[in-house]
């Protein structure tokens, strides 16, 4: 009975842990939705939303910004990157090109480290209509990253743009 009990006890609170709502942002005009599990906190910000894995080993941003404006964008990320302490090796850059539930995705990918050491650090952008396009920004350390990949790979894949 104590066995039961325990696994019991356990898959409840890996199903509590595991889950996650479909977030439509920015809230007050959507242009896409995502969904990330609840244990990692997600919160829209003031461009988009974010979140960090209960781990503390992925930070994960989607920024929605103004076709025009994609460059001050990712500008901010990168500004946000370097002011948390991420350092990023220039000569390790690179950039895929592909398609993500009909958004045309550009992926650019470094190495490089942060105060805990060694670090994977990513920006992408995906075009969400003619006029607005996602900027997502990814810092993971290595090594401890890899413990996520199987919710990484279901958050990017439920990004999505929200129909006009």
């Amino acid at each position: 009975m104590k066995n039961f009990v325990l696994a019991t006890t356990a898959a409840l609170l890996l199903a509590t842990s595991a889950q996650a709502a479909e977030m439509n942002f920015p809230s007050d005009a959507p242009v896409a939705t995502i969904t990330i599990p609840d244990s990692w906190n997600p919160k829209e910000t003031e461009t988009g939303i974010d979140a960090t894995s209960d781990d503390n080993s992925i930070y994960l941003a989607v920024d929605v910004a103004d076709a025009k404006d994609t460059d001050a964008v990712v500008k901010d990320a990168v500004e946000y990157l370097a002011g948390q302490g991420v350092t990023v090796d220039q000569k390790t850059a690179k950039q895929t090109a592909g398609m993500l539930n009909g958004m045309v995705l550009t992926n650019v990918n470094w190495d490089g480290t942060d105060k805990d050491g060694p670090v994977t650090i990513g920006l992408a952008a995906a075009a969400a209509n003619a006029e607005k396009v996602l900027v997502i920004t990814y810092w993971g350390t290595k090594g401890e990253q890899e413990k996520n990949d199987a919710a990484m790979t279901d958050i990017v894949k439920s990004l999505k743009p929200v129909a006009q």
